[in-house]
């Protein structure tokens, strides 16, 4: 079997292996609202959210063409690039998951292709437009992640909060909270999948020195399935920090902030921006504790969310950056 085939099939299964860590690292995204107000076991919870993750991956491709063509010329691909890519965003990941850190995968994976694509052909092959639109994610989901929450969640308080028996709007949003979990799941899938089918496009137009359009078939069954399997393996460290660390939540709390987080993911997704599903979610919750009281969310917790995010960006581009050289250097 050729060198260069050998390598493929390692930087697949590499890709494919983020997938999964990807989608255990962010379970929580989907989950951790439902399970902390009892709506749903953490086990009824985390096969619903596998199911819908896979369900989701299947239903574009705008941000995986971003990833392989917005960032990085495919021009410049080459397999050490993705390689590099892969190894940073991997070890980002399982770094954070171990602090219980609900980082952004997102940004792990395109900042570490950002770091890589320096190193090798320098700042000038980065394209703008792609990383423009990245930090423009970045900075718009996590702001509309937590003021859409608050204005929902005033509109529900007046249209009918207000008229309803406390035990009738536990009981009303207890089931409605299933739906809007379901949804935060399917919108999951759909973009953070994405990235992976992205990347692997990228490598595959390194192996056949090609630019690729469309995603392959079998790219978009195999980033779903992976990112599936690792949702149902769960991610209990982070389920804790998101779920109970940050606000105590109710279900009409956790329906307003999965069904807010949602909207802006799906929406994101449609676009072809890569957002963190991490970062919306997180904030979404804020947003719902705040109209509780300031005093209602443990902002020391989210200090250090806010934390790994800032850490994200410049971490992985310098891991990316370092894991390129280093592959070079050993000649791999």
């Amino acid at each position: 079997m050729e060198t260069a085939l050998i390598g493929l099939i390692v930087i697949v299964t590499l890709a494919l292996i983020f997938d999964f860590i990807n989608g255990f690292h962010d379970t929580a995204n989907a989950i951790a609202t439902s399970v902390a107000t009892k709506v749903l076991t953490p086990a009824q919870a985390i096969a619903m959210a596998a199911i819908l993750n896979v369900v989701g991956a299947l239903t574009g491709t705008a941000v995986a063409k971003t990833i392989s063509k917005d960032i990085v010329p495919q021009e410049y691909a080459t397999l050490e690039l993705v390689g590099a890519t892969l190894v940073s965003a991997i070890a980002w990941n399982l770094f954070t998951w171990w602090k219980g850190l609900p980082s952004s995968s997102s940004h792990a994976l395109v900042f570490s292709l950002v770091g890589a694509g320096i190193a090798a052909g320098g700042v000038g092959i980065i394209i703008p437009k792609g990383v423009q639109k990245t930090l423009t994610g970045l900075v718009t989901s996590p702001a509309l992640g937590f003021l859409i929450p608050i204005l929902l969640m005033f509109l529900l308080s007046w249209l009918v909060l207000r008229w309803m028996k406390p035990r009738v709007v536990t009981r009303t949003f207890r089931t409605l909270q299933i739906f809007s979990a379901a949804f935060m799941a399917f919108s999951h899938g759909g973009n953070d999948a994405q990235k992976t089918m992205g990347i692997i496009t990228f490598a595959l137009a390194a192996y056949l020195n090609t630019e690729i359009e469309i995603v392959p078939l079998w790219v978009i069954l195999s980033a779903a399935a992976a990112m599936g399997a690792g949702t149902a393996v769960g991610g209990w460290r982070i389920i804790k920090t998101m779920g109970f660390k940050v606000v105590d939540l109710k279900p009409v709390d956790g329906f307003v902030a999965e069904t807010s987080a949602a909207l802006i993911i799906e929406t994101a997704s449609r676009l072809g921006i890569p957002v963190s599903t991490t970062h919306t979610i997180s904030t979404s919750i804020m947003g719902v504790g705040t109209t509780k009281g300031f005093r209602k969310v443990k902002w020391q917790v989210a200090g250090r969310i806010v934390q790994a995010w800032i850490f994200t960006i410049p971490v992985c581009i310098a891991l990316g950056w370092l894991v390129h050289k280093l592959l070079l250097a050993v000649g791999v």
